[in-house]
Formats: C-alpha cells, structure tokens, sequence
C-alpha cells in the first residue's frame, strides 16, 4: 500500500514537472517570437534552451539551495554558484552561436531580434532559476519551521508530562501526610471513647470522600474546596475543645472560581499541627475572600518556635505546587516569629481558565 502511495507520488510530482518546463517552453517562445515572424527559428531555439535551463534550475534547488543556502554554509554556497553560473553562461553563449550558425545560416539579421542579445538570453534563463529557487526557498522554509513547531510541541508535550508526574507524585505526598494527620485526630477520640466519634467519622468520610475522588481534578470549584476546608476544621475543634480560639472568615466567593485541590488545607493542617497554645488558646484566623478573579487567603496562628514549619513536609509541597500550576500568578509570603506565624497568598485564577 506504502509502495503504491509512493509510486503515485512520485507520478504526480513527474506530471507537475513536466507541465512547469512546458509552461517555461511556452514563456520562451512567446518572449524570444516578439517582433519575430519565424516560428520554426524560435520554437528551436527555445528548445535549446530548454535543457540548460533545466539543469541550472536543478542544481540550485536540489543542491544549492538545500546543502547549502539552507544550512547557512553561505561561503560553499556563494563559491558553487559562482562555478554554475559561469558553466551555465558559458553554454548560454553557445545557445546563441546556435541560433546565429544554425537556425540562421550566419545571416545575423535572420535571427529573431531578442535571440540576438546575450544580455535578453541570459535574463530569460536566469530569471526561470530564480523564481524557481525562491520557491524552493520558500518551501524548504516552510517545511522548517513545520518542523520546528512540532519539535516546540513534542518539547511542550513532554513537559506536560513531566509536570503531571510531579503533580501527581506531590498529591500522592499530600494524601499520607493528611491522613496522618486526621487518623491521629481520631486515634484521641477513641481512646477518650468520645460520644463525637461517629460524627467525626462521617466528617473524615466526606474529607476522605474528596480526598480520593476529587483530588485527582486539576481544579475544583472554590465553594467545594471551602466546605471540605469547613469539615477539616470541625474535626479539629472536636480534639481541641475549649483550647481552640479559630475563626474562618470567608467574602465574596463566586461559584464560578476554580482552585488547585488541597493546596490551601495544609496551611490549616500546619496551623494546627504546629501552633502553640498560648494562655490556654490555639489561636488561628483565617480569611479567605476574592477580588477581581484573585483569590486571597490569610492565615494566622499562635506561635513560639520560628524554625518549627521549616522541614514541614506541607509547606514544601505546597512551594512545588503553586510554581507547578500557577508559575507567575502568584504570592506567597510568610512571616513567622516567636509570637505568629502568618501566612499570605494571592492566586490570580486567571491561570487555572
């Protein structure tokens, strides 16, 4: 089939050739006939011009052009044309000698009038090399940055790849590290034998829910991600008690916004994992609220130690995320002594359309 295919291709560029050279053949004796009446002296002449022109033509487009105008080896190419030029002149000359010896009998004013001037020979065989070359140019150019572009693509393709295992393999870290978390929470409540134990299952049941069958997502709306958020903290103030000071603001959260899933959680998870009770309290404040598709997220908590969330495995993975998913449309900062430790991030949603 292949073989087939090619041998047609092959018959299909022969036909386009042919139909060119008769297409210049035609060029040639409409240009060397003006003010001529010998039709015989001219269709001849033509013809003889026919193969030189051919050759040139080929050299310059299957060797020239390609080996060496293309690959920018401009001293080779500028030499060769030189050398095919003046073979090609040379044989030029004779073409006119012909038509003076033998299409004229040496009878100059026999001759048609442009056929008589090397200068109008020349122009007319050089000018066929030319176009023909620039089209040949032309394509060869194409066909680069053809090339080119799916070479961009395949490069594009394969850092799309990439970027995905990496995403997956942060969310894969991301799934121990909260259940470790959460599975702690409940190992407490079970050895106090706490009569919130099963609305606490139902709560990890929902996380855990989101956790293995939307995390998976690119993106999830903001609003899911909040109730999920919600839960999570509900399940915190179950362990903490009356030690828990935490109040989670939100404002103007549209339904339409998207986010990265689990990427705010772990700023939670750590405010509680590492804040210090103070004066009895575990203080934490979130706000988290949307302005002009950018989504603003604040968080506060109680803190003694600055190092504490220095090798966290959270805030880490959090880093490789956001430069992962959003590169340049975000802020972080963080600020942390031995009083608070703060967190601000701004995420322009832009990235995530």
């Amino acid at each position: 089939m292949l073989t087939r295919q090619f041998f047609f291709n092959k018959i299909g560029q022969l036909l386009l050739h042919i139909i060119f050279w008769c297409g210049v053949l035609l060029f040639y004796t409409y240009f060397f006939g003006f003010d001529s009446i010998d039709f015989s002296y001219v269709v001849s002449f033509s013809l003889f011009l026919m193969p030189i022109t051919i050759a040139t033509t080929y050299v310059f487009i299957y060797k020239l052009v390609p080996n060496y105008l293309i690959t920018k080896k401009y001293f080779q190419f500028g030499l060769y044309s030189v050398y095919t030029i003046i073979i090609s002149s040379y044989l030029i000359v004779i073409s006119v000698f012909y038509g003076l010896i033998y299409l004229s009998h040496f009878k100059y004013a026999d001759m048609a009038p442009i056929s008589r001037n090397l200068f109008f020979v020349a122009t007319a065989v050089y000018l066929v090399v030319i176009v023909v070359s620039g089209f040949k140019l032309l394509k060869l150019n194409l066909k680069q940055v053809e090339q080119t572009n799916k070479l961009e693509n395949k490069v594009l393709e394969t850092q799309l790849k990439l970027k995905e295992q990496q995403l997956n393999y942060l969310k894969m870290q991301i799934h121990p590290h909260f259940l470790f978390n959460t599975l702690n929470t409940m190992y407490g409540f079970a050895l106090k034998k706490a009569d919130e134990a099963p609305e606490m299952i139902l709560k990890l049941s929902n996380l855990l829910d989101y956790l293995l069958y939307k995390v998976d997502k690119p993106f999830v709306q903001l609003t899911d991600d909040i109730d999920h958020i919600k839960d999570y903290i509900e399940l915190e103030k179950m362990r903490f008690n009356d030690t828990l000071d935490i109040v989670f603001f939100t404002e103007n959260i549209p339904n339409d916004i998207k986010i990265a899933p689990m990427l705010l959680l772990p700023f939670i998870e750590n405010s509680f994992k590492h804040g210090a009770i103070k004066n009895g309290l575990l203080s934490i404040k979130i706000n988290l609220n949307c302005r002009d598709k950018n989504i603003h997220f604040n968080i506060e908590n109680t803190s003694t130690q600055p190092d504490t969330y220095k090798n966290g495995i959270g805030l880490e993975n959090i880093q490789k995320r956001l430069d992962l998913l959003y590169k340049d449309n975000y802020t972080l900062n963080i600020t942390k002594n031995n009083d608070f430790f703060k967190v601000n991030l701004i995420l322009n949603t832009n990235a995530s359309e």
